[in-house]
């Protein structure tokens, strides 16, 4: 009767324990939000082109844009909707309602729109506290509609959390949820453990870092190497800590465990620093920003897990794709996004051996290119300044050579100024040329003409630490590139012009 009894509760554990054995074999993956409080907001068919170039292929929405739900159909992106938190009160309330949120949300683009978790708010405990006691419900209702449309094995019901949450988050082995908070977690963690899904969190080390008031420090944050003096020890457990992420990660894992739940994996829904701050943040920098990213997801997709649970999957959304100049708040909340609206990278990550998304990591996927509305006199001069004092290699441009045609100034002076560009490293203000030039994502090549980003990428180019050329360099073949007439004025400002785009660039 006894061995019966064992094995029934065997039985009924299974369950529970699959999500997280299932975590542990599964590789972690990194995503991104994509955030819409953007003035110039992409296109649906402009976002998911630029999700394609960079290969994301997990995707989270804070909504369920119908648009962009029609523009990622059939192209594999996993996409986790949200029911924004101003939709819960009304979910929360009626079986009827989450139904039907559902079927015009899920049902109407699934299976061509690959969507596979639903957000059900966002930081509901600490931003509405209010609607909290309706949370569980929430969650109950949207799963019950999946059950109903055999759909809930393929699409997880979960809901993001501020790390906040967590008191005594140092050492993570004391950690544990605020304590007023139980009479919805224990009830949500129980929904999470029955239903197979995950426990969403969002991890921002920026916010610890700077609420430490220097207790933290910036590179124990960034990830970077720590000596071994330096790295911060759990007392009770004696694991090493060499870094934010991980720390707040466990710590969620040992308050889930003070409340007896410990098969429960967890997936980053929201982690990155921003690019620029005002005077009081200092450390909201470019290169921080990369340093945190870069290293991110580099420790995400090698599976190393954390301390507490080695090689267990932490997936991790980055937040975010786009800086968000819309958005209330300081400087740094506008400026979290890898690009900016027009696709451009905002930092070149570094992420050698880490796979292949985020396409921006090589650094070669960046172009300069000549305005269109440009003026034709000013792109000549630029042109003439490129190929002469500039030093860049124009031969291709020759009649007979791969890019002579189509022969127009824009197309030559793309060519010559995307060369100059990569020539100089794309180095800040490379790709300027009196204003006349853009960098772009869009690889320019065309049949046989090879752009020296395109090169670039498989290594042929390298960068060159050369300044800004001065006046005093001289090409005696500019002539050769020239699509007008030049007289002695016209070679007059192209001298001039060379001490302001020197300058400029």
């Amino acid at each position: 009767m006894k061995s019966s009894m064992d094995l029934l509760v065997l039985l009924l554990l299974i369950p529970h324990l699959l999500a997280f054995a299932f975590s542990a074999n599964e590789e972690a993956f990194i995503g991104v939000n994509i955030g819409t409080d953007v003035s110039d907001m992409p296109s649906p068919a402009q976002v998911v082109a630029l999700l394609k170039a960079q290969q994301i292929r997990h995707v989270r929405l804070f909504d369920a844009d119908q648009a962009m739900l029609l523009a990622l159909a059939h192209t594999e992106i996993r996409v986790t909707v949200s029911v924004p938190n101003d939709q819960l009160l009304g979910i929360g309330q009626s079986n009827s309602t989450a139904a039907n949120w559902v079927s015009r949300n899920i049902l109407s683009h699934v299976p061509a729109t690959n969507i596979t978790a639903i957000a059900i708010g966002s930081e509901v405990l600490t931003t509405l506290p209010n609607a909290a006691p309706l949370l569980v419900s929430a969650m109950k209702f949207i799963h019950s509609a999946l059950v109903a449309a055999n759909l809930d094995t393929k699409i997880k019901v979960s809901t993001p959390h501020s790390s906040f949450i967590i008191l005594d988050s140092f050492p993570p082995s004391q950690a544990f949820f605020n304590r007023s908070l139980d009479p919805v977690m224990v009830p949500l963690l129980k929904f999470l453990q029955d239903t197979g899904s995950y426990f969403m969190l969002n991890v921002y080390p920026y916010y610890d870092y700077m609420k430490s008031n220097g207790v933290i420090a910036l590179d124990y944050a960034l990830f970077r190497p720590l000596p071994p003096n330096k790295e911060a020890v759990d007392s009770n457990t004696l694991l090493h800590y060499t870094n934010v992420f991980d720390a707040v990660v466990d710590a969620a894992y040992f308050s889930m465990s003070y409340l007896n739940f410990t098969n429960i994996p967890v997936v980053v829904t929201e982690s990155g620093w921003p690019s620029k701050g005002d005077s009081s943040e200092p450390d909201a920098s470019l290169d921080n920003a990369n340093t945190y990213n870069s290293n991110l997801i580099r420790h995400v997709l090698n599976n190393t897990g954390t301390p507490k649970h080695p090689g267990i999957a932490v997936s991790t959304y980055i937040y975010e794709l786009y800086n968000e100049d819309l958005r209330p708040g300081s400087i740094s909340e506008k400026n979290w996004g890898l690009f900016d609206s027009n696709g451009v990278p905002v930092y070149i990550m570094h992420l050698t051996g880490s796979g292949t998304v985020l396409a921006n990591d090589t650094t070669n996927q960046t172009y300069c290119v000549a305005k269109e509305n440009a003026d034709k006199k000013m792109v000549q001069a630029a042109l003439d300044w490129a190929c002469g004092p500039g030093k860049v290699d124009c031969t291709p441009l020759l009649q007979e050579n791969p890019c002579y045609d189509p022969n127009t100034v824009f197309a030559h002076a793309s060519y010559a100024f995307d060369a100059y560009y990569h020539k100089m490293g794309m180095a800040d203000g490379t790709c300027n040329f009196n204003g006349v030039a853009k960098v772009t994502t869009t690889d320019p090549s065309h049949g046989s003409c090879i752009y020296p980003g395109s090169r670039g990428r498989n290594g042929t180019f390298t960068n060159s630490s050369s300044v800004a050329p001065s006046s005093d360099s001289t090409s005696g073949c500019h002539s050769r590139y020239s699509h007008d007439i030049h007289t002695f004025l016209s070679s007059l400002i192209v001298g001039l012009l060379t001490f302001s785009t020197a300058a400029s660039l």
